[in-house]
């Protein structure tokens, strides 16, 4: 029987399918799992209104797309475990195909084949392809912007020149660690300018300029609050950034002089040297700005999917088959990496009181930022208050000069006046992080956030106006999102 090979096209079409089946595969086991804090933060914001949403941000401290997408999906979709997920997931995905045109529309066919099979099976995006976060979306703007920079800049194409100041700008309007990687693809455009002639120097710089002014006057009208953001908000829950960060970031400035040896011709030199200078800078900028103003968190690095992806599949294709063989190692190894686990208990110890709870019992919750995935499983018309105050808006948490505000929260500053002024029979649901041994809790932050949960769970528990109903303890190992709750009913107006 004759053999039918089908054309090149088909061959495609099949390969990118399989693709997107094993991703779509790997990142939908744990879409119904239980939210956690900051998917709870995602999704309290993205219930307000479009036009409240801006606004509500200057107690968050982030841009607002992703939460303008999320609240037009939930209109749509609904507010279930798998809807609020549906997003990410569709941008994980659609990163597959992004990397393919990506990689070979700048290095050839294997390299956009190397970068679709990375991006498959990428432990980073099948994390947050399951997750109500924004690093997802910036994982595939970030591969759409950097295939867009070395198309306009890199290979002189001017038509890409609009897309960049699109992806940027979309991208600044998602993370403000893409300040970080514009900052890097400022040094990859100064170093191609430089090392052009002449005649393109010129061009690189006007093209430049059109780009990266264009994204900067799209991104301006929300500079006055990202000006408040910095003063009032921050990151006190952060650690300091871990010296392997600049090690890397020194790895891929060595790489932006190795690379050239792999590379097919002066322009794609120029391209891989562009890419991991970009990569190097904006690692670096992160790293020394978070030793300034805490800001660091491995998630952030989500802008460095896309430089990284291009920078990997262009360098193993350009190994042969050692090359391809590598990259398929590492897919086979991400590929089988272990089912995402459970992030917080919230849901399971929700329910577990929820029928006991009546419209105007107090929930007191000593972690202050756990109270918006609180409020969105325990049942409507409840009463919240943390170690900061009574909590006008449960689906919010209100960051503002958070952590001076928590160093004056005693139990009797801030406790005591709640309880007093509850009638006999209402009931508190005390909600308490489980530590562990505090090995994780070493941030400004959560190093306080810990101390006064000891404290107020304390002063709770000795309050001989309030008898204890019901305990609900984590059933697994405790981690950074696990709750332990209580449930004391007030048996007498006064401690007299």
């Amino acid at each position: 029987m004759r053999r039918v090979a089908l054309p090149s096209p088909a061959l495609a079409t099949v390969g990118l399918l399989g693709l997107l089946a094993v991703s779509a595969f790997l990142r939908t086991r744990a879409l119904d799992a239980s939210l956690w804090i900051d998917e709870g933060i995602s999704v309290g914001i993205a219930s307000h209104p479009l036009g409240e949403i801006p606004g509500l941000l200057r107690q968050d401290g982030s841009p607002p797309l992703y939460y303008l997408l999320l609240s037009l999906w939930t209109e749509l979709a609904g507010t279930s475990e798998e809807a609020l997920r549906a997003p990410s997931l569709l941008f994980g995905l659609l990163a597959v195909p992004a990397a393919l045109w990506a990689g070979r529309s700048l290095f050839g066919p294997a390299a956009g084949w190397v970068c679709a099979g990375l991006a498959a099976v990428l432990p980073f995006l099948t994390t947050y392809a399951q997750e109500v976060r924004m690093y997802a979306l910036v994982a595939l703007l970030s591969v759409l912007a950097a295939a867009a920079f070395l198309h306009a800049f890199a290979f002189g194409r001017r038509r890409y020149v609009p897309a960049y100041a699109a992806a940027l700008a979309l991208l600044l309007s998602t993370h403000y660690w893409a300040l970080f990687l514009a900052l890097g693809a400022l040094a990859a455009l100064g170093a191609l300018a430089l090392t052009a002639p002449p005649g393109d120097r010129r061009r690189l710089l006007v093209d430049g300029g059109l780009a990266f002014g264009s994204a900067g006057l799209a991104f301006a009208p929300w500079l006055p609050t990202l000006a408040f953001q910095l003063e009032h908000t921050g990151a006190p829950w952060s650690s300091p950034p871990p010296p392997g960060a600049l090690a890397g970031a020194l790895a891929l400035g060595v790489g932006a002089v190795a690379v050239t040896r792999l590379a097919a011709g002066p322009a794609e030199g120029r391209a891989l040297q562009a890419l991991a200078l970009a990569a190097a800078v904006t690692l670096a900028s992160g790293w020394a700005a978070a030793l300034v103003e805490p800001g660091w968190a491995t998630r952030y690095l989500a802008v460095l999917v896309g430089p990284l992806l291009l920078l990997a599949g262009a360098t193993l294709a350009r190994l042969g088959p050692p090359g391809v063989l590598a990259a398929a190692a590492a897919a086979c190894a991400w590929a089988l990496d272990a089912v995402p686990a459970e992030k917080s208990n919230v849901a399971g110890a929700s329910s577990a009181v929820a029928a006991r709870l009546e419209p105007g019992d107090l929930v007191v919750s000593t972690q202050p930022e756990q109270v918006p995935v609180l409020a969105h499983y325990l049942p409507d018309g409840l009463r919240f208050a943390t170690p900061l105050g009574a909590v006008g808006d449960p689906r919010v948490m209100d960051w503002r000069n958070a952590l001076p505000r928590l160093e004056s929260a005693g139990p009797e500053q801030a406790l005591t006046p709640l309880l007093d002024g509850l009638p006999a029979g209402t009931r508190v649901l005390l909600v308490s992080p489980e530590v562990g041994d505090g090995g994780r809790w070493r941030a400004p932050w959560t190093r306080l956030v810990a101390a006064r949960s000891g404290e107020w769970a304390a002063a709770l528990g000795a309050d001989v106006r309030f008898r204890r109903l019901h305990g609900a303890a984590p059933e697994s190992a405790t981690s950074r999102t696990s709750v332990r709750l209580t449930l004391y009913a007030k048996t007498a107006a006064s401690r007299g």
